[in-house]
């Protein structure tokens, strides 16, 4: 593990043209995806890089917050199969697999919703206003900001209920933060698809942590307050929290340090693997002792629970509510310091071309 700042420099010495090479890719699969593209389409999916829209994000459904650009479903077999390679080039295999699992799980719950309709356990005006939310597996918009073929600094959205993926490229470096990923359900329990859980380890990891705590350090990480509606980085709050609560990683065995990594590693590397080791060789620098974990709600699955992880670097985020005693509702977020948006690269970028 790459535990000293020199490790971390070496780290970055070393892989500064793999990460060329990746913008350069990431590049590349965006301009080909572009060009799959009707003249129409072309118009609507690009903006410029100073447009509002590259620096806002929501996770609510389409019926409550409509959104720009290009819609997922409206793309040509052509252009999906490009678009699906942009994504396969950001993301892991896992990262990739986890993003079409949350749209395949809209159809999902809206299917779920008419069943319970058919078996009368929603009146008419609830199924009404349920339809209006427009929950569909092609209800995801993308965007271009700026020019990828010519300019340094150029970024895409891809967006949707319980899904917002923010890319930002500035020269040789991108971020990809933040990064919300979401399911509900997060256990499908009836039709064909029974079973499924598209944050599965984002959950089991969770609990399987907690768990290892003995009593006093599960009274330190557990903060005695309500499970909160949602992340508390949502739109319209603020994005960075300063205080740091619960236990630190300094406190923690080395086995139970281990546990810890392996769930910040589930959200880390649900991006390729350049990138993901690069956060990593950040985390590592630091040191895990400096890492803090809190937790609100229940030790057991199914109910409301939820967790942060929380480090000068980065926050992690996750909760899962529902409705009654069934925690079935899960939204998750990757946050970076300082780079929301690329903010910090950005800033660097600037800086480096200053005359």
């Amino acid at each position: 593990m790459y535990r000293s700042s020199f490790y971390f420099l070496l780290f970055l010495l070393t892989s500064s043209l793999a990460l060329a090479q990746d913008v350069k890719a990431l590049k590349d699969v965006a301009v080909s995806f572009v060009e799959t593209l009707p003249e129409e389409q072309k118009l609507a999916v690009k903006f410029d890089f100073s447009d509002s829209l590259r620096t806002t994000w929501t996770n609510l459904p389409l019926g409550l917050a409509p959104r720009s650009g290009v819609r997922f479903g409206d793309l040509s077999d052509e252009s999906k199969i490009q678009f699906h390679r942009v994504l396969s080039t950001i993301l892991s295999s896992q990262g990739y697999l986890k993003v079409f699992s949350i749209m395949q799980v809209d159809d999902i719950l809206h299917e779920i919703m008419e069943i319970g309709y058919q078996k009368g356990q929603m009146n008419e005006n609830t199924i009404k206003m349920i339809r209006t939310l427009d929950w569909d597996y092609g209800n995801y918009f993308l965007a271009i900001l700026g020019n990828p073929s010519k300019d340094d600094n150029w970024g895409l959205k891809f967006e949707g209920h319980h899904l917002s993926l923010n890319l930002t490229v500035s020269g040789d470096k991108f971020s990809m933060t933040p990064m919300f990923l979401g399911s509900d359900p997060a256990l499908v329990e009836v039709t064909q698809y029974a079973g499924l859980r598209p944050l599965s380890k984002e959950e089991d990891y969770g609990f399987w942590f907690v768990n290892t705590l003995n009593e006093e350090q599960k009274t330190k990480a557990t903060l005695s307050e309500k499970v909160p509606g949602d992340i508390l980085t949502s739109p319209g709050r603020d994005q960075w929290i300063k205080e740091f609560k619960g236990i630190k990683g300094a406190e923690l065995s080395s086995d139970q340090q281990k546990i810890l990594h392996y769930l910040i590693e589930e959200y880390v590397n649900n991006l390729d693997h350049p990138k993901a080791e690069e956060y990593l060789a950040i985390l590592h620098a630091r040191g895990m002792d400096e890492v803090y974990f809190s937790w609100i709600g229940s030790y057991e699955p199914m109910k409301a629970h939820y967790y942060m992880i929380h480090s000068p670097d980065f926050i992690i985020e996750y909760d899962n509510v529902g409705f009654l005693d069934n925690a079935n509702h899960i939204h998750t977020i990757w946050r970076e310091n300082g780079n929301d948006f690329g903010e910090d690269i950005l800033k660097q970028h600037r800086l480096a071309h200053q005359h």
